[in-house]
């Protein structure tokens, strides 16, 4: 059942990961690669900030490994801008350049923004249609007034996974008890941590193992009812999220690559 489970991290490129996860004088260019030696997913933060070109999209394809999946977070443009009004043609553009990933596709994240309250609801109902079936969609809502019967079961309508954010929106004890009763056929959950004052991002400074714990025995019995779960750990969560995301993969009962290990490979494959 551990293979049901992909543990990743939000994002890749950290200059403050060398030396600490990356081998000593990994070059930015190569830390995806190296990445995907250590772990078999990634949440791609960039597409926050704009569609990404075929050839950028088409790269991280070819820097991977076969097994290897990206989850994509929809453009702010959609999300944020234009709040999931009158995004019918941007959000077609994106899931076009999404597609172009082929079998490395995982799950797209709708990151909703702090402010997106629930009398935004119609905005959500009307957007849901739109998206294909053909890929798989998570959305994640960042109030807790989110969060009653009548929205789970349109997520459920439409096959959508309500993200399950371990953060300072909803709290912990609501996100696992979601988490028995998802809205998907996937599990999708994203360690955020609730300190923005870390910027020191090469080390752990919070031990947070406890909070990753109460996690593992809800992760293992969805993975044993069948369902695929997709795990990314923020930075700021505990100040280093390659070591958080091998903490988890430890509990889960999963081997971690140690970043030791990741020169070793790096030099059977050559620069």
């Amino acid at each position: 059942m551990a293979a049901r489970i992909r543990i990743g991290t939000q994002g890749w490129n950290y200059a403050d990961w060398v030396g600490t996860f990356y081998p000593d004088r990994t070059r930015p260019a190569d830390f995806l690669s190296v990445y995907s030696r250590g772990f078999g997913t990634v949440e791609v933060d960039s597409t926050f900030y704009a569609t990404p070109a075929s050839k950028t999209v088409r790269g991280w394809a070819r820097r991977t490994p076969d097994d290897f999946l990206f989850s994509l977070k929809v453009p702010q443009e959609i999300t944020h801008e234009r709040r999931l009004r009158n995004v019918a043609d941007a959000a077609a553009e994106f899931f076009d350049r999404a597609r172009e990933l082929g079998e490395k596709l995982g799950p797209i994240l709708i990151q909703l923004g702090p402010d997106f309250g629930p009398a935004e609801l119609p905005a959500v109902a009307q957007f849901l249609p739109l998206l294909p079936r053909d890929i798989r969609f998570a959305i994640e809502f960042r109030q807790r007034g989110w969060i009653h019967e009548g929205l789970l079961a349109l997520l459920r309508e439409h096959g959508v996974s309500l993200v399950l954010s371990d953060g300072r929106w909803i709290p912990r004890k609501q996100m696992l008890t979601l988490a028995t009763n998802p809205t998907a056929d996937f599990v999708y959950v994203r360690w955020m941590g609730a300190d923005r004052g870390l910027v020191d991002y090469s080390r752990i400074q919070i031990d947070r193992v406890a909070e990753l714990e109460a996690w593992t025995g809800v992760l293992w019995g969805q993975a044993e009812a069948g369902r695929e779960v997709f795990g990314y750990v923020n930075n700021e969560f505990a100040g280093h999220a390659p070591a958080s995301a091998r903490d988890l993969q430890r509990l889960l009962g999963q081997r971690p690559v140690a970043p030791e290990m990741l020169g070793e490979q790096m030099s059977l494959f050559g620069p």
